[in-house]
């Protein structure tokens, strides 16, 4: 297999053909005025020609920008929309995106479905970015060298598929996926999806980005139309201009605690108006990006100046060219009269810093009442370490913003009270950080600067200093630890006090078995927060977690009063960006290598080539009910909020995500019992005289696949929220799962469910959640009539109690009839590799 190219930096001994690449000496070469951009600029006159088709067939009615960006890139319109009807919340669609981002940890998985397709080559654009193996421990270099040598194997195996199929491989150091996206790929107009949920940070460049899957990113790796239910719009109508300490992290801080983590769910986020006409470009990527905390599909806005300016400073001129002429068709904005399902106005000139949590992104406190918040609360005034940068923070203008606090501080001798860690997003930032001297600035008053790459934000972080300490519990008299994790994006670090390698936990409340903290080595009682980069700062300084800096002064070493003014930032640097390290960089629009060898050891632990799933239909499967399910078993019925990181943890489980038995071994291991309250703890009622009536989830699981039991779960409300982690529904289909029933289900999720041929389906009645418990049967009835083609079919559930009791539950379900197909099969894999052999 031949060696990737890379330049011999410093002193490095390292064998691995990453290891070479060192952080330490930036090459501050100005970026190109323009690259070659034929890969990255929509196909306009294409899209605008689909619009049209589209347009004649609605009727010619007015079109918001997220509809016409959606059915420009309807596969067949005249197909699709045959009767005229397009109902938003009904009507599937089949779409062709124009691009597929992974990162690191999904890559694994979507790549061995993608292997097991039979494609040659992909069929739209593909990149795979190294960014969440990547421990934070000491620091850049050393942590980078280590994670290298520790996930040699995976790296090895996706640097090998890359070639082989002609995907752009962006080695580790090189940043987070979506910076990188933001900086190379992302174009007004596009269409894209990434195996990660806060894809929609490229939606600042006036795109769709939407987080899927892996499977889903299958289909337009294979060239397969894209399905999704046409999602409702919300307008945000953004008036007025910020100013002072308010940044657009606090405008979607502010969204989100109006439309709390379910609001934005099958809806689609779309800003307008003249308060969007005054933010940067990165600025309305942090607000796309944390759209996802409110589950929304994905957030975008019009075409703006600055805009075309990123577009320019990132040498991607040609698509900014290419841009203005589409936006002058009107293509890039809004048609006025466009109806949107709700409209929310915000005067931005009105809007204050906001500090949102703990243990939830959508707890929002504007920060003028935090303090007496704290107070209520019986919290200890303190905090134990501040986060700035990852992949929604860390644009040049937050990085220069915040060197700028730093500066002010260091002149009146003050330093950092507490650890304060920096991320840069993509090797592009660190080296112009570094040029411009903000990393000496950062690092002047305390700071430790990180590798490239997501870090604490997904659980990434080694933390020693918090391991072992009990902080006592949260009621009025309580003092728990408070980790100031402000100016992170997502919802991913309030589910990465969970996972992280040091266990910090999600919720007080929480109870553990000593299973999970033997896994994750928690600490449960630290509290996370989310805020802008310039109040953590700020906060790094106080120590103090009801820190005003409108309002407060810090004592300085000299015992005077120290008062910050308001940041000051850049937008973009004046001297251009430059590159850093272009070792960490892929070979633009890479050509398949057929010949290359895809490298799996048949003795790994880390990787698996896939088996398909079984059909559930059949007499084959021992199913004799025809094309109705199996008769099913209840493995247990959860309890409250389970998001996909309760379903399948991450943390010290990120090595298994290319093998699907070994963190199969993870299913459900913080998920709570409601038959009980255990956590992690699961009834065995058909169990042997040698088996225990209780054990792990998992292990009651294996237990089921072992006699060949499939079997259901019942759980409750918005099921799967969070990350778009398609394990969480490998996992139970791995171990039998044909069935879940839910009061409702996160939109990613479910599709991820579906994908891989597992029923999902919504109690018509919530009240019904605690009728069925474990061991009880469970049988499908009117799923065949849906599966022979009656659209109107109702699938209704006979359920045969531990007791004897027998009676039936109506429900709903979100099954269109290419997502039957995937069910009947097996799995979406499944017909798409039938498709594809028949073709």
């Amino acid at each position: 297999m031949p060696m990737a190219s890379c330049r011999t930096l410093g002193r490095c001994t390292a064998n691995s053909r990453f290891s070479c690449l060192s952080r330490s000496f930036a090459t501050h070469a100005a970026i190109p005025t323009e690259k070659e951009c034929s890969s990255i600029t929509p196909p306009y006159s294409r899209l605008l020609g689909n619009l049209s088709d589209v347009r004649h067939l609605l009727g010619n009615r007015p079109l918001t920008l997220a509809e016409k960006i959606l059915y420009s890139h309807i596969a067949d319109p005249v197909k699709s929309l045959a009767n005229g009807q397009l109902k938003r919340g009904e009507t599937y669609l089949q779409l062709s995106p124009e691009r597929v981002a992974m990162q690191d940890a999904s890559a694994q998985m979507a790549l061995l479905q993608f292997m097991s397709a039979g494609m040659s080559k992909c069929a739209v654009p593909t990149s795979i970015h190294c960014d969440h193996l990547i421990q934070a421990v000491d620091g850049a270099e050393a942590d980078l060298k280590r994670s290298i040598t520790s996930n040699q194997e995976v790296f090895d195996f996706l640097e090998s598929a890359a070639r082989k199929y002609g995907i752009e491989f962006w080695k580790p150091g090189s940043g987070i996926i979506h910076q990188i996206v933001l900086e190379n790929y992302a174009a007004p107009g596009m269409l894209m999806l990434g195996t990660d949920s806060h894809t929609p940070n490229a939606g600042g460049l006036g795109m769709l980005a939407i987080g899927v899957g892996g499977a889903d990113a299958v289909d337009a790796m294979t060239g397969t139309p894209w399905e999704l239910k046409a999602p409702h719009v919300v307008g945000i109508h953004l008036t007025g201009q910020l100013s002072g300490w308010a940044t657009p992290k606090d405008l979607i801080l502010h969204v989100a605690g109006k439309l709390t983590v379910r609001g934005g769910t099958g809806r689609i986020l779309e800003y307008f108006g003249p308060g969007v006409f005054n933010q940067s470009c990165t600025g309305l990527a942090t607000v796309a990006n944390m759209g996802a905390e409110v589950g929304a599909t994905t957030s975008t806005f019009p075409y703006t100046p600055s805009m075309r300016n990123y577009l320019i400073a990132t040498g991607r001129a040609p698509v900014a060219r290419a841009a203005d002429e589409a936006a002058s068709t009107g293509f890039l904005a809004a048609d006025d009269g466009a109806e949107y399902d709700e409209v929310i106005e915000i005067n931005l000139s009105e809007l204050e810093p906001s500090i949102n949590g703990p243990f939830t992104p959508d707890l929002a406190t504007p920060l003028s009442k935090f303090g007496s918040f704290i107070r209520e609360q019986g919290w200890k005034d303190e905090i134990s370490a501040g986060l700035i940068g990852s992949c929604t923070n860390s644009s040049y203008e937050d990085m220069t913003s915040v060197a700028n606090l730093a500066k002010q501080a260091q002149a009146a001798g003050l330093n950092v009270k507490v650890p304060f860690l920096c991320t840069p997003g993509s090797e592009q930032i660190r080296a112009t950080m570094e040029r411009d001297d903000v990393t000496n600035t950062l690092q002047g008053v305390g700071a430790v600067v990180l590798a490239n790459a997501c870090g604490p934000c997904i659980g990434q972080w080694k933390r020693e200093d918090k391991k072992e300490e009990e902080n006592g519990k949260l009621h009025l008299a309580s003092r728990p630890e408070v980790l100031l994790i402000l100016c992170f994006s997502n919802f991913d670090i309030f589910q990465s006090v969970r996972r992280s390698s040091v266990g910090l936990k999600l919720n007080l409340t929480f109870r553990t078995s000593s299973n999970f903290k033997s896994r994750n080595d928690g600490n449960r009682l630290t509290m996370n927060f989310l805020a802008s980069p310039t109040i953590v700062t700020a906060m790094a300084f106080s120590g103090k977690l009801s820190f005003n800096p409108m309002t407060d002064a810090i004592m300085t070493p000299s015992g005077k009063p120290f008062k910050f003014s308001p940041p000051v930032g850049q937008d973009l640097p004046s001297a251009g960006f430059t590159p850093g390290e272009t070792a960490f960089y892929p070979m633009p629009i890479p050509e398949p290598q057929p010949e290359t060898e895809v490298i799996v050891r048949r003795d790994s632990q880390r990787l698996e080539l896939l088996e398909p799933f079984p059909s559930h239909f059949g007499e084959d499967c021992g199913n004799m009910r025809g094309l109705e399910l199996p008769t099913l078993k209840v493995l247990m019925r959860v309890r409250g909020k389970c998001t996909t990181d309760h379903i399948s943890a991450a943390g010290p489980w990120l090595k298994y995500k290319g093998h699907l038995t070994n963190i199969s071994e993870n299913l459900l291991i913080t998920a709570t019992n409601d038959e009980g309250g255990d956590v992690n703890v699961a009834f065995d009622h058909d169990h042997t005289a040698l088996e225990s009536e209780t054990d792990t989830i998992p292990g009651v699981a294996k237990r089921f696949k072992a006699r060949k039991q499939p079997w259901a779960l019942v759980v409750d409300d918005n099921y799967g929220e969070g990350s778009a982690r398609e394990h969480a529904a490998l996992q139970p289909r791995f171990y039998g799962c044909a069935m879940i029933v839910a009061r409702s289900f996160a939109r990613i999720h479910e599709t991820n469910l579906k994908k891989q041929g597992i029923l999902p389906l919504w109690f018509a009645n919530k009240a019904d959640y605690p009728r069925i418990g474990a061991g009880d049967s469970v049988e499908t009835s009117g799923l065949a009539d849906l599966l022979k083609g009656f659209p109107d079919a109702v699938i209704k559930l006979k359920v045969t109690r531990r007791n004897g009791e027998v009676f039936e539950i109506l429900t709903k379900h979100t099954m269109s009839s290419d997502q039957l197909k995937w069910l009947r099969a097996g799995s979406a894999l499944n017909h798409i590799r039938s498709q594809i052999a028949s073709s």
